[in-house]
């Protein structure tokens, strides 16, 4: 099972979020989801729109390849980076992988929490 370890841009969580037993083909955005941290998702998880906008600081490889659609709307998020990925994208594709991923702050968002 995989590991994803969290991080926050916001610097009023100071504690990261480690999440083991994360099974393959889950999405960033469902462990987000299953495991009740905070990042906007107002598609759906559809990829038609930015608000899931996530940084990948490891385990990039492990996570399935970004799409022309992906990156037109990374394009769009708040402060794109070249790790930028959308959650909703982000499938793990190995069950041994271990991810780092940064959620930017959240409250320059305006979209739906779960």
């Amino acid at each position: 099972m995989a590991t994803v370890k969290f991080t926050f841009e916001d610097k009023k969580i100071t504690q990261p979020i480690v999440v083991e037993g994360v099974t393959e083909g889950t999405s960033i955005l469902d462990v987000t989801e299953d495991y009740d941290i905070h990042l906007n998702h107002n598609c759906g998880g559809v990829c038609a729109c930015s608000t899931c906008h996530v940084y990948v600081h490891r385990g990039e490889d492990d996570l399935e390849e970004i799409s022309d659609k992906e990156e037109d709307f990374i394009d769009r998020a708040h402060n794109p980076r070249l790790n930028s990925r959308l959650g909703c994208q982000c499938i793990i594709l190995d069950g041994e992988a271990y991810i780092e991923i940064e959620i930017p702050d959240q409250s320059r968002i305006i979209g739906h929490e779960h």
